[in-house]
């Protein structure tokens, strides 16, 4: 098994330019491929998630072309060492004022409306941005295709999409697990203009995925059942649909009525910063002293994320936003946190690792949907909190953190999920050594984390 170690750091300081925002990323690229006309991306996060996506894409047969590099790295910083591993070595780790990533640009072709290939067999790993609303385009699209994942895709839900797009005509089977991906997607002849149902309180991508299709479908009206976790992921949805020229109405975010298309490309889009992200180098900055600044999101930012500053501010922290940039600057210990954290559900396991430098018991509510994220995320991160010494409370939809005394030298479990191997690094600015266990799993949305981790660190 790879791992980094890093050692115990005195202080982060320093800037940060972020990756483009995966959700983001998925999002044009979808519409810009369904859109009419030619799209240019500018800024489009590199990574594993939105390359599934691109190679999904072309293999339907839309045109696309890029330019960049395959990873975000931190400015002068020295490769990784050792045999079978990747490691970090030494006391201290050398600081470094900035990190620099390239722009990453691809030119989208549009096929207005239609995809070109009507039979396909897709593979999109475990990037749920790509798999549910491709699942929903392709419904409506009347080919036949198949789309799989890696292991864990196949045990993530999907049933409540599927049972919705079913209402309106879909023909979508399931080759194993009801319920579940894989899935072979048919020709079928769908609705135009009928009301689907959806529930809201398992993944905002289910609702994403209807409301990115119906307009290629004649229109229609989606209701939601329950609570809608996660609104400011809709409220990307809903945007990025204005800027190809489709204007969702919605009634106080419990119906949405679709117009129908076509979508018409507007040129040239740029890609903001990833917000989830930058929640682990302004979590630097607070446990670190910083100041800590992040460039490529900020008060104008269309993210729900960038709410993260309010767990900054709770928890002491001093925060300075900027139309396009965030700094964050603190001392620990840091104050408890209680919290409902369901409109930030990424950025809240950053919340989680903070808890272990807090003066108290920390409690963060309503995030039961972590349980259907790359790894059963409320498991994951209690299992590995005990480990560093802390007492972990595990609700349905909570975890309750008791800070103790940390542990050195303790080996963190990453589950294949990039937000555990990320959030978990945080734990050497609390003074002691820890080893990541598989870092690699970072490429799904930011390549080189690490390197431009480090070069923030003293």
């Amino acid at each position: 098994m790879t791992f980094i170690d890093l050692p115990a750091a005195r202080r982060a300081t320093g800037s940060v330019r972020l990756p483009g925002s995966k959700s983001i990323s998925n999002r044009l690229l979808l519409l810009a491929a369904l859109a009419g006309g030619t799209t240019e991306l500018t800024g489009l996060l590199e990574a594993d998630d939105t390359r599934v996506m691109i190679d999904a894409l072309r293999q339907l047969g839309v045109g696309i072309e890029g330019s960049g590099v395959r990873r975000f790295q931190g400015s002068g910083v020295p490769g990784f060492e050792g045999s079978g591993a990747a490691r970090v070595e030494g006391a201290s780790v050398p600081a470094l004022a900035s990190s620099r990533s390239e722009v990453h640009t691809v030119t989208v072709h549009g096929t207005g409306g239609a995809f070109p290939v009507r039979q396909a067999d897709l593979f999109l790993g475990n990037a749920g941005t790509a798999f549910r609303p491709l699942t929903a385009a392709l419904a409506v699209s009347g080919g036949e295709y198949r789309l799989h994942g890696v292991p864990r895709m196949h045990e993530r839900p999907i049933g409540d999409l599927v049972d919705a797009l079913r209402t309106l005509g879909a023909r979508i089977d399931y080759e194993g697990t009801a319920g579940y991906p894989p899935l072979r997607v048919r020709p079928s002849t769908i609705a135009v203009g009928k009301a689907v149902r959806v529930r809201g309180d398992v993944s905002s991508q289910f609702l994403t995925a209807l409301l990115l299709a119906l307009p290629l479908a004649g229109g229609g009206r989606v209701e939601v059942e329950g609570e809608l976790i996660s609104q400011p992921y809709i409220a990307i949805t809903l945007k990025v649909m204005r800027r190809f020229g489709v204007e969702v109405r919605t009634e106080d975010w419990r119906s949405f009525d679709v117009p129908a298309g076509p979508y018409t490309s507007p040129g040239r889009v740029s890609v903001e910063g990833d917000a989830s992200a930058a929640s682990y180098f302004l979590a630097a900055g607070a446990i670190g002293s910083g100041p800590v600044s992040v460039h490529g999101v900020g008060s104008e930012s269309m993210q729900g994320d960038v709410r993260f500053v309010e767990v900054l501010e709770r928890m002491g922290a001093t925060v300075t936003m900027a139309a396009d940039a965030i700094t964050c600057a603190g001392r620990t210990p840091l104050r408890p946190l209680d919290m409902d954290l369901n409109h930030i559900p990424d950025a809240a396991m950053t919340a989680a690792v903070m808890a272990l430098v807090a003066d108290g018991p920390s409690t963060l509510r309503n995030i039961a949907s972590w349980r259907v994220k790359e790894t059963d995320r409320l498991l994951a991160m209690a299992t590995e909190l005990r480990k560093l010494g802390a007492e972990v409370d595990e609700g349905a939809d909570y975890l309750r953190i008791t800070p103790g005394e940390l542990k050195p030298n303790v080996a963190i479990d990453t589950y294949d999920d990039h937000r555990m191997a990320m959030s978990f690094s945080l734990v050497a600015l609390a003074g002691v050594p820890i080893r990541i266990n598989d870092p690699d799993c970072v490429a799904k949305t930011f390549p080189g984390y690490f390197d431009v981790f480090r070069s923030i660190l003293q």
